[in-house]
């Protein structure tokens, strides 16, 4: 009712009114929490070796300048020192390597049509030529106003989603995570370069464009799977430039020469108390993939007696879901200010395969699920979910499965999903898997971690009463139920 309904009745009800209607209405408390009892396992396996160029602080771009570079600012790339050496990580990289960079422009003050430009470029640390060759590769922005260039808007789609011959995605860390998982390469990623020595290369240069938004503000996802043949410096740089047409090549080679793009979010010291900021990647991380066997310990499946039980995925300081398990991998050099750590493991790809075995004397079925419980960092005996949606988006990506049950009940092919998961929420079952007495069955889990993401996440086998046919949600357990904690 508006304030100005009560002057159209009796001025004695409007003074008697008044009051009332100045009262604030109490907003309705939020229902607890419910604990889900079950097991919450580390996850088995490690990151590889493989280094990664992880580009994400700033996330929203200020001003031009390097944003990540691994060069010798004392050797530069041509045997000349680089203007700043501070401004450079000094970490070559050599043999395959990946490059993640996320960022955000909300436009310029001056003007409504503002563009900024990203450029990758790099240069042989040596004499010697080197071949840089493309594996995958993909890029997107939040939106685009040119059918060239890949966009992902953030949609609001539904929980769960299975990708068919038209892709879903919601956010261009969405895409692009789902475009690598299917080993693609983007139109506008080349195949490789060649590298001459002794000068600066310009591999890649993409637009961050605000023209036409309302509101003035885009986001761009760059990841790169590359391989070399000899040790090679990269670095990001981003610049104001012409609305329609990238800079110039010497704009590249002056701000290779400059300082930073200037960084944002200084974190909490590691192992300090108190609230932690985790604050944003600027730097070479190790380890750009997570392999790992799930298994019963010393034998060679897992049982289904083992059901309810959950892993994380992308575990991280301070929440680990209680398993004391941190996956986020270390830096080998990053810049003052920024993440000690690459928090929540952007662009990292996950590969478990589960041989489940029911060793049971009846027969067993189990639902299979990502979700996205409430953090904690202390064991629970299970895992906390809201009871009611909340609105924070934890998760946008896809996750591929082989070995759920086909119609017939036996182990299918390979089968991708599209997931959008909000704080607290139960997975959305991705299918079942149904196993007779002493029947085995090879579950394979693949997916990227994608950017826009809040870790950590967990992979659920949970088991299905009999007779129950798995809905949307994993509500059919037969674990006790769930209790507030």
């Amino acid at each position: 009712m508006k304030a100005v309904a009560p002057a159209l009745l009796l001025p004695w009800l409007s003074v008697l009114a008044a009051p009332l209607l100045a009262q604030p209405q109490p907003a309705a408390a939020p229902p607890p929490p419910v604990l889900r009892p079950g097991t919450v396992a580390p996850l088995p396996g490690q990151l590889d070796a493989v280094p990664m160029l992880n580009d994400n602080n700033p996330e929203v771009i200020k001003g031009p300048g390097i944003l990540l570079s691994t060069f010798d600012g004392q050797r530069g790339y041509a045997g000349r020192p680089l203007g700043d050496p501070s401004a450079h990580l000094n970490t070559a990289v050599n043999g395959p390597f990946e490059l993640f960079s996320h960022h955000i422009y909300a436009g310029s003050p001056e003007s409504l049509d503002s563009t900024l430009w990203l450029a990758v470029v790099a240069a042989p640390r040596g004499n010697a030529p080197v071949k840089l060759r493309t594996v995958a590769g993909s890029t997107a922005l939040s939106q685009s106003l040119n059918a060239d260039q890949p966009s992902a808007p953030f949609l609001p789609l539904p929980a769960l989603m299975e990708q068919g011959s038209t892709p879903i995605w919601a956010g261009p860390g969405s895409r692009v995570a789902t475009e690598l998982l299917a080993r693609q390469r983007s139109p506008l990623v080349p195949e490789g370069w060649t590298l001459p020595p002794g000068q600066l290369s310009t591999l890649m240069v993409l637009p961050l464009p605000v023209r036409g938004l309302d509101p003035l503000l885009n986001g761009l996802n760059l990841q790169l799977r590359l391989n070399s043949d000899g040790p090679v410096d990269v670095a990001t740089l981003a610049a104001f430039g012409p609305v329609d047409r990238p800079p110039d090549a010497a704009v590249w080679q002056r701000l290779l020469q400059g300082g930073l793009s200037p960084k944002e979010h200084t974190p909490s010291p590691r192992g300090a108390s108190g609230p932690m900021i985790y604050s944003r990647v600027s730097g070479v991380q190790v380890g750009s993939a997570w392999q790992g066997r799930i298994t019963d310990p010393g034998r060679p499946t897992l049982s289904v007696s083992r059901a309810p039980i959950s892993w994380p995925i992308s575990s991280l300081e301070r929440g680990t879901l209680g398993t004391g398990q941190v996956q986020t991998a270390p830096l080998l050099s990053f810049y003052p200010g920024t993440a000690w750590a690459a928090h929540g493991n952007y662009g990292v790809a996950y590969d478990l395969s589960l041989p489940l075995r029911n060793d049971t004397g009846q027969p067993a079925r189990l639902a299979v699920a990502l979700e996205s419980p409430l953090k904690t960092d202390q064991p629970l005996g299970g895992l906390r979910f809201n009871t009611k949606p909340a609105r924070a988006v934890m998760f946008r990506g896809t996750v591929e499965v082989s070995g759920l049950d086909n119609a017939a009940g036996g182990p299918g092919g390979r089968r991708s999903f599209h997931l959008v998961l909000r704080a607290g929420q139960e997975g959305p079952t991705l299918g079942t898997v149904s196993l007779r007495p002493g029947q085995e069955r090879q579950l394979r889990v693949r997916l990227i971690y994608p950017a826009d993401a809040t870790p950590p996440q967990v992979l659920s086998l949970i088991p299905v009463a009999p007779g129950a046919a798995p809905g949307a949600a994993v509500k059919q357990s037969v674990a006790p139920p769930a209790t507030s904690p």
